[in-house]
C-alpha cells in the first residue's frame, strides 16, 4: 500500500491482466495519470516478412470507472444510477418502438387482406353477374334461332302450298283447254280468240 504511483504503473505493464490499485486517499487523483498502458505481447503482433525486429503496440486504456476518494465516492455512485436510468429508459423507448412498429406492421397486414378479400369477393361476384348475362344470353340466342327455324319452317309450308296451288291451277287450266280443244274438234269450229295477238 505504500508503493508509489510510479511504482504501481511499472506493476501494471509488468501485469497487464491485474487491475490497477487506486492511489492512496492521501495522494491527488489524476485521471489522465490512471491511464494504463497495455503491452501487446509479440505473438499476437502479425510479424510475416522475415523481419527478426519484435513491434510492441501500446494501447491506452482508460478505466470504465474510476475509482475516486471516499468524498466524490456518492457523486460516482449517482452518476452511475443516472447511467443505469438512463439506459434502462432508453431499453423501454426501444422496447416501446419495436412494440409499436410490430402493431403497425400488424395492422397493414390485416388491411391488406382485407383488400384481398373484398377484391376476391367483388371480382366473383362480377364474374357471377357475367356468367348469368352469357347463360342469359344464350337462352335468348337459342329462342332466337327456334323462331328463325320455326319462320322458316313456316315460309317453306307456306311455299308448298302455293306451289300446289299453282300446279293445281295449272293442271284445271290444261284440263280446261283440253276440253275447250275437243269441243272445238267435234264442232270442226276454230276458237275465236286464236292468235289474239295478231
Amino acid at each position: 500500500m505504500g508503493a508509489t504511483m510510479e511504482e504501481q504503473l511499472k506493476k501494471a505493464e509488468a501485469e497487464p491482466s491485474l487491475p490497477v490499485e487506486p492511489p492512496p486517499a492521501s495522494a491527488p487523483v489524476d485521471v489522465a495519470v490512471e491511464k494504463k498502458a497495455d503491452v501487446v505481447p509479440p505473438s499476437d503482433v502479425d510479424v510475416k516478412g522475415g523481419d527478426d525486429t519484435k513491434a510492441l503496440t501500446v494501447v491506452d486504456k482508460v478505466p470504465e470507472t474510476v475509482e475516486k476518494k471516499a468524498s466524490g465516492g456518492s457523486i460516482d455512485r449517482d452518476i452511475a444510477l443516472a447511467q443505469l436510468e438512463k439506459e434502462k429508459s432508453m431499453s423501454f423507448v426501444r422496447a416501446w418502438e419495436e412494440s409499436e412498429k410490430a402493431k403497425a406492421e400488424n395492422k397493414a397486414q390485416k388491411k391488406l387482406s382485407d383488400v384481398t378479400a373484398w377484391e376476391s369477393s367483388r371480382k366473383a361476384a362480377v364474374e357471377a353477374k357475367l356468367r348469368s348475362i352469357e347463360e342469359q344470353l344464350e337462352k335468348k340466342k337459342a329462342q332466337y334461332a327456334e323462331k328463325m327455324k320455326n319462320k322458316v319452317a313456316l315460309l317453306h309450308k307456306q311455299a308448298d302450298e302455293k306451289r300446289a296451288m299453282v300446279l293445281a291451277q295449272k293442271g284445271e287450266e290444261l284440263l280446261k283447254a283440253d276440253e275447250t280443244a275437243a269441243k272445238y274438234r267435234a264442232t270442226g269450229s276454230i276458237p275465236k280468240k286464236f292468235l289474239g295477238c295478231f
